[in-house]
């Protein structure tokens, strides 16, 4: 029996694909974005957590057929408004076996979708492509140095994932999450929107602002939130790289 880690199921989201959804967040992420919202989602296994004094274990462990009983239990109303279950975290992909257990019960009866950083094996990121009927994907920075000193890991096996997701077909969103000082220049948004020119599948580009309260979690877990810019200053918002291409944005 297949079994992951989930630090929190949240029902009613509207801001991670169509229709009403059900979002899960699966524990544990391999990069260490300097501006991460939610620490908690960072380490794998469970942890302590403490939030107004009161201390909690964050992270329950699934078997994939309970988690996925629980989702159909929605079935109905995802159906009714056209919307579904979206898996986050995190980074999902890091429990691909576990992920692909769910999506195998979920696919052809609730519509499902992914946010990754794409960060994955190849491998791992194309079965389970197989099996989702939208893609969300964070494209950070593209040059490989950059990522490197901002997230902790090369971007190189994510470009490719981003290749593979463009060849597919598939319907996907790309975010990018807006960070003062670190990926919101020119020459980032333009190389960024030049990789995704004439991508059949892409619905949009969804930017996400920095919004200062990113280090208001650390505490809860034992951390401090030291992101290495300065979260004083406005994320710089350019559409004009992906305008001129015709493609579509929009801001969360």
């Amino acid at each position: 029996m297949t079994s992951g880690t989930i630090f929190s199921i949240e029902e009613f989201a509207v801001h991670d694909g169509p229709g009403i959804r059900t979002a899960v967040f699966l524990k544990g992420c391999p990069l260490r974005c300097t501006w991460c919202h939610n620490p908690e989602g960072q380490r794998f296994g469970s942890e302590l957590m403490v939030k107004k004094g009161e201390t909690s274990i964050c992270g329950t462990e699934y078997a994939a057929e309970d988690l996925a009983a629980k989702l159909l239990r929605n079935e109905a109303i995802f159906r009714m408004n056209s919307g579904g279950v979206t898996f986050t975290g995190g980074e999902p992909l890091a429990q691909g076996d576990f992920l692909i257990a769910v999506l195998e019960q979920l696919k052809g009866r609730i519509h499902t979708a992914i946010e990754t950083s794409g960060f994955a094996p190849v491998e791992t990121f194309r079965e389970v492509l197989g099996k989702l009927d939208l893609v969300m994907m964070d494209i950070k920075l593209v040059d490989q140095e950059r990522h490197r000193h901002w997230t902790g890991v090369s971007n190189a096996i994510i470009l490719r994932n981003l290749e593979t997701l463009i060849g597919s077909g598939k319907p996907f969103i790309i975010r990018i999450p807006l960070i003062p000082g670190v990926n919101d220049d020119e020459a980032n948004l333009e190389a960024t929107a030049a990789l995704l020119e004439g991508a059949a599948g892409l619905q949009r580009v969804e930017f996400l602002p920095y919004h200062k309260t990113a280090g208001a979690k650390y505490p809860m877990v034992g951390r401090s939130y030291n992101p290495g810019f300065d979260t004083q200053i406005p994320s710089r918002l350019d559409t004009e790289p992906f305008d001129k291409r015709n493609i579509t944005t929009m801001i969360l």
